[in-house]
């Protein structure tokens, strides 16, 4: 991929300022979604960076500039926003195409194979806090984080974050071999799965390595408020009843939260009570709160899938061991 070296003349301190933002948030920003770094420099932006991204860069600035002139008022937020809504455009065909002053076009990642998952997706869309309960195979984290880019991408959230208990099949991190780091990836593999499936390699380093896209084990929640957040809790029925709480209270302002988990795998001790369990119970007429339940008829894995949650009995309603 070839390297550009672009230079966007401005006329003021305050067109600069604008485009560059409060302590360059905007060019940390561009180096962090575009991997284009940007200079001031001789009276004007300097872009440096692959040749596709330069130029997607360059045409959002430049239309930045173009509104500004024009005398219509534009904040430093206006641009960031601009800025993120560039990542669900191909940047190849941004650059060469004959509409060069158009919005780029955020597609949809996904869409629902069955009317449960229709639910859900709509469910997310209208609520801040949305329980998914269900069996394997149905979806559930996979939609979840879908979502979560498409709202990125669309300005609505400023960054995503992955989150899991670690507590699986009575095994205790401790007794794993490795660091910090090497004990918990396992159990945080599935949601870097999802952003696999879901992102090019680049843009996933790239989010990862900014932590625009943050993947963290349940208890490094503590203490935080996630401001402008779309916040997934995996594997929820391996949460207890206060880490449940515990999380429910880090929603900040225009945050949304998704919860997912499937009530028939709890690893958890007998005599501990599900956090995901107790949630559906005591939330299910909160207002802005939605529970979506799905079961064996929307598993979109293997045929065979779908008969064997049937054979196991319904994993999906809410009344396993709690």
């Amino acid at each position: 991929m070839s390297d550009a070296d672009i230079l966007i003349p401005v006329q003021s301190v305050e067109e600069a300022r604008t485009l560059l933002g409060p302590l360059d948030s905007n060019a940390r920003l561009i180096r962090e979604l575009h991997g284009v770094s940007v200079l001031a420099r001789d009276g004007g932006l300097r872009l440096l960076g692959d040749t596709a991204h330069v130029g997607l860069v360059q045409q959002v600035l430049e239309d930045c500039l173009a509104t500004m002139r024009a005398g219509r008022r534009l904040s430093t937020q206006d641009v960031a926003g601009r800025l993120r809504a560039t990542l669900g455009a191909d940047p190849a065909a941004e650059t060469a195409g004959p509409e060069r002053g158009a919005r780029p076009h955020v597609p949809t990642l996904v869409r629902a194979r069955t009317s449960g998952q229709q639910r859900y997706l709509e469910a997310m869309e209208t609520h801040d806090v949305v329980f998914a309960v269900g069996p394997a195979g149905t979806g559930k984290t996979y939609l979840a984080v879908a979502r979560a880019i498409e709202a990125m991408k669309r300005g609505i959230v400023r960054r995503i974050v992955l989150v899991r208990p670690a507590v699986e099949a009575g095994e205790k991190l401790g007794f794993l071999p490795g660091d910090f780091q090497q004990k918990i990836d396992p159990y945080l593999r599935p949601m870097y799965d999802a952003l696999q499936d879901l992102l090019d390699a680049r843009t996933r380093s790239r989010w990862l390595d900014s932590d625009v896209v943050e993947v963290c084990p349940l208890a490094y929640m503590r203490g935080r408020t996630l401001n402008r957040a779309f916040v997934i809790l995996d594997e929820a029925q391996n949460t207890t009843v206060p880490q449940m709480l515990m999380f429910l209270t880090r929603l900040g302002e225009g945050s949304r939260m998704v919860v997912t988990g499937d009530p028939s795998q709890v690893d958890l001790p007998g005599n501990v009570t599900s956090g995901l369990h107790d949630a559906v119970r005591k939330l299910g007429e909160v207002d802005g709160i939605a529970i979506v339940r799905l079961d064996a008829e929307d598993v979109v894995r293997h045929a065979v899938v779908s008969r064997i949650v049937t054979a196991y009995g319904d994993g999906g309603d809410g009344r396993h061991r709690s």
